[in-house]
């Protein structure tokens, strides 16, 4: 195999009172990626019937997006925006810390940016 690995994954936990979202990405995204995992996502959210799901994105190895897999991005998040109770984006760059500004925009809760998995993981338990 050549080329830089990419790519998201999903797995989704239970912690006490609410579901936790994991979705990690890796490397430059691009709308394959997407066309691949969008339906795994719409499937896991398809049942969430109040805002009470909360997501940890694992974003330490993520080096960003094509545009139109950021346009990607973007829909999945309207279309959905409403089950999210809390989303902690856990990374190690700057503009990532601006991304979950912007993302929270875009939500019925709250996102925010660690750069400690541990510290974003007891946000999410509160």
């Amino acid at each position: 195999m050549t080329g830089k690995r990419h790519g998201l994954s999903i797995g989704v936990e239970r912690h006490g009172a609410y579901s936790l979202l994991v979705l990690r990405a890796v490397g430059h995204l691009t709308h394959a990626d997407y066309e691949q995992i969008a339906p795994v996502i719409e499937g896991a959210l398809s049942g969430v019937k109040e805002p009470r799901l909360r997501a940890l994105v694992e974003a330490t190895e993520f080096e960003g997006w094509e545009p139109r897999a950021l346009w990607d991005d973007f829909r999945l998040g309207l279309r959905h925006g409403a089950v999210f109770d809390r989303i902690a984006i856990w990374g190690d760059k700057r503009w990532q810390e601006v991304a979950a500004k912007i993302g929270s925009w875009f939500i019925s809760g709250e996102a925010r940016f660690f750069e400690s998995r541990d510290e974003a993981l007891r946000w999410l338990a509160e």
